[in-house]
């Protein structure tokens, strides 16, 4: 009987532990790392450094269902509130990704934050488990990251399927059960033990892309330590993150005509076409052409599975029409036999993204791949993009391609059902190439005390502190500043 009790006991609190709500036997097991000494110390960062911060390691469970056993450490900031008497708490953050470090995040959100909010919160970065300074995965992969076009027959998918399961073996082998615990929900949880190690009952939020599931996430499974959150940019819990890779193309597609048109107005200076179709006929053509022979930029060979990727890029914000006129024309020098040499933005873009140099983006893959189920047949998303080619020629074969994920061990933990009445700031754009606009409205449905503020007409991925405008950053202001949300959901445009 004692045997029995003891087994039952321990599975509660693996239970309480895996479900983020906890049992008195998982707050125990938990205690010794909320409750942590926090060493301050200089960043070593010259950027945070000369803004004032200040870096510390907290060490938390590599397994949350085993606490007792294997630690990590997870890399955080602070630019500390300097109004000690008025001093609200912490803010955490996420820049998005998922694999996105954050270290640095709050040093370009502050900005738009009015000094009544900087003032009162400690802001906090944070390299997620898995990125960067926090025990980085690291798979040697030969490409920068899984997301990329299946190119444009038969032959081109099943390389994608050869390659994609190739980088899904190099993770298992170079990482080994590792893997399994860099998930958006062990994040959260990580999140958590932060707020206790920080000495904090509860804590603030801002999240960004993939952030806001993250931020969503913790939420739910945390509710009564969610302070005042604003999701940026959101994902739906429902879709993430195949199905928001999916949803994105027409909308990509939709952005590319966009910015056809704005380019065509604009032929005595790029000669890309006189028409919206002129110019999105010679992209397309472009495409074709470097799946025949790829094309060289300066020292980098360029593809018909990478080069719809160099667009897709530089649509999430119309200010970059130009940028991305340039880059199309370049990209046409070169495949009119023209020595080009690339700027240094496009050399470092093309260099991650064909050799996965300085470091891959295997961290992405193992949050994605490790946080939800997907299809495993090839065929399926073969059928998919067939489908999609009519209506999007240029992104359905991204949005709709295998990845490794296809090929990755399966997840320990179901996927997150977010459903709660948290209250929280929602801010998406109608134009998104990223995370589509239904997308947040999604979201602010499955939250159902959330607030929607929707930026009208304008193409945007990630608004706040990246694209001044506002309405939008007075509602987040005022939100942060007082806890006050709109009395409805409210809709901003262009300054």
């Amino acid at each position: 009987m004692k045997r029995v009790t003891a087994v039952l006991a321990a599975l509660a609190v693996g239970a309480g532990v895996l479900t983020g709500t906890g049992t008195s036997g998982a707050e125990a097991a938990l205690s010794r790392f909320r409750e942590q000494d926090v060493e301050w110390k200089a960043c070593g960062d010259a950027m945070l450094d000369q803004a004032g911060a200040q870096c510390a390691e907290v060490t938390v469970p590599l397994d949350y269902s085993r606490p007792q056993g294997s630690t990590i450490e997870v890399a955080i900031s602070r630019l500390k509130a300097p109004d000690t008497e008025h001093r609200r708490g912490i803010m955490l953050s996420n820049p998005g990704g998922p694999g996105g470090a954050g270290l640095h995040f709050m040093l370009y959100i502050k900005g738009a934050m009015a000094p009544e909010v900087t003032s009162r919160y400690d802001l906090i970065g944070m390299d997620p488990r898995g990125v960067g300074r926090s025990a980085a995965i690291d798979c040697a992969w030969p490409i920068g990251h899984m997301l990329w076009s299946a190119g444009l027959d038969r032959a081109d998918f099943r390389g994608a399927v050869r390659t994609q399961a190739d980088l899904a073996r190099r993770c298992a082998r170079r990482e080994g059960d590792r893997l399994a615990h860099i998930t958006t929900r062990n994040t959260a949880r990580d999140m958590d033990v932060v707020r206790g190690a920080l000495g904090e009952a509860k804590l603030s939020y801002f999240g960004m892309s993939y952030g806001t599931y993250l931020g969503a996430v913790f939420a739910q499974m945390f509710p009564h330590r969610s302070d005042r959150i604003v999701l940026d940019s959101a994902v739906d819990p429902a879709a993430y993150m195949a199905g928001s890779i999916r949803n994105s193309g027409p909308f990509n597609e939709a952005a590319l005509d966009e910015w056809a048109s704005w380019t065509a107005a604009r032929d005595a200076e790029y000669h890309l076409g006189a028409t919206r179709r002129q110019v999105r006929a010679l992209v397309e053509s472009l495409i074709r052409r470097s799946a025949r022979s790829p094309i060289r930029i300066g020292e980098h060979l360029l593809d018909e599975r990478f080069l719809p990727m160099t667009l897709f890029t530089l649509l999430p914000d119309a200010r970059y029409n130009a940028h991305l006129a340039g880059r199309v024309r370049l990209i046409a020098d070169a495949a009119d036999g023209k020595p080009v040499q690339p700027s240094k933005d496009f050399d470092d873009e093309l260099r991650f993204t064909l050799t996965g140099r300085p470091r891959d983006l295997s961290s992405q893959a193992a949050v994605i791949c490790g946080d939800a189920v997907v299809p495993r047949d090839p065929e399926w998303y073969w059928r998919n993009i067939r489908r999609s080619r009519a209506g999007q020629p240029v992104f359905g074969p991204y949005a709709n391609n295998i990845t490794a994920c296809a090929f990755w061990a399966p997840p320990r933990e179901p996927r997150t059902v977010v459903r709660n009445h948290i209250p929280a700031l929602i801010v998406q754009a109608t134009r998104d190439t990223r995370t589509v606009y239904q997308e947040g409205v999604a979201l602010h449905r499955v939250m159902s005390a959330s607030r929607l503020v929707t930026l009208q007409d304008v193409r945007m991925h990630g608004i706040f502190g990246r694209l001044p405008n506002a309405c939008v950053d007075n509602a987040v202001n005022t939100y942060f500043r007082d806890g006050s949300l709109p009395a409805a959901d409210i809709t901003c445009h262009a300054d």
